[in-house]
């Protein structure tokens, strides 16, 4: 048989030191970035698309309410330009190209072309 083993208590772990954790120089302070302004997406008028494709339009690429577009399909009408949107720069671009590549009103025979936008810093 095996002799009687003693059993001690396994000594405790060794006291943490008292002092201060380190603490790292604080970084200077950098003020963000400044924000890009916004841009007005600019629907132009002209004398062939009808009031529907406006409509039509709008809610396909802004996903405007058939309300709302009809409001900016007369605004259009009467002064020649509506704001369809305030977005960031790029969103702006991308949204009147997706104006210009809209298509032609298939309403109208003579109509061969989308209808124009421009983008306008909102500043």
């Amino acid at each position: 048989m095996f002799p009687p083993v003693e059993i001690r208590n396994a000594p405790a772990a060794p006291p943490r030191p008292r002092v201060a954790p380190h603490k790292p120089a604080a970084l200077p302070q950098k003020a963000p970035p400044p924000l890009e302004p916004p841009w007005h997406v600019i629907l132009l008028d002209d004398d062939v698309h009808t009031h529907e494709y406006v409509i039509e339009m709008l809610a396909a690429i802004f996903g405007h309410s058939a309300q709302l577009a009809l409001k900016m399909a007369r605004e259009v009408h009467a002064s020649g330009r509506v704001i369809v949107a305030t977005v960031h720069k790029e969103l702006a671009e991308l949204r009147q190209q997706q104006i210009e590549d809209y298509g032609p009103d298939k309403r109208v025979p003579e109509c061969k072309t989308s209808m124009r936008a421009i983008i306008e810093c909102a500043e």
